[in-house]
């Protein structure tokens, strides 16, 4: 128990130290996961937050996600998009697949950072470029479109809850001190999460 305490103090460190970003050409989405944001709704006490970053000249996506607390063991995580109503409903996967390359597997907490380059096909779910133009370029705008409109979730999947154990719709961060006091958020997150812990121990 204290192992997972310390790894889980390390990982939300990690996610926190990320800089603010500078270059105007960045988009910057956050979502918080949990069971009760599935539809339906899972009973899970599991929680999580992300950033996703869009880099508009370089076309990449980053994504930065910490996670804990689930009932099952994680298997797969997506990004969805685009769904018919914003921040509800659900919408096919967007992202690569089966799953996000190096995503924690087997897992009830961990940490995720990794950027992709989303001028390649391998960076998309293949029916995501299909329905939506054919190209990765199609694909990017549409995944940013529906991304900026809040029809684009991310899902963590587990053997609790196989089509998903928590999940959160992304949302714009629209300024460097909002972004700033997201991530002391994370903070606080983090330390409520090791004080309930600590309490069941």
């Amino acid at each position: 128990m204290k192992l997972s305490l310390a790894l889980s103090s390390a990982a939300l460190a990690a996610l926190c130290a990320v800089a603010l970003p500078a270059v105007a050409q960045q988009r910057v989405f956050t979502a918080s996961l949990s069971g009760a944001a599935e539809a339906p709704p899972v009973a899970s006490n599991g929680f999580g937050t992300a950033i996703v970053t869009f880099d508009l000249g370089a076309g990449t996506m980053r994504l930065q996600t910490l996670f804990g607390g689930l009932t099952g063991l994680t298997t797969v995580a997506h990004i969805h998009c685009c769904t018919a109503t914003p921040l509800t409903g659900v919408a096919g996967v967007a992202t690569t697949t089966p799953s996000f390359p190096g995503f924690p597997v087997n897992a009830t907490f961990g940490s995720y950072d990794q950027t992709f380059n989303m001028t390649l096909s391998s960076s998309y779910n293949p029916g995501f470029i299909t329905a939506n133009g054919g190209t990765p370029l199609a694909a990017w705008n549409a995944l940013l479109g529906g991304v900026a409109q809040g029809r684009s979730y991310l899902n963590i999947h587990s053997t609790y809850a196989p089509g998903g154990e928590i999940r959160g719709f992304l949302t714009p961060v629209p300024e460097a001190s909002t972004y700033a006091m997201m991530l002391g958020g994370l903070a606080f997150i983090g330390a409520a999460a090791r004080r309930r812990r600590q309490a069941t121990v």
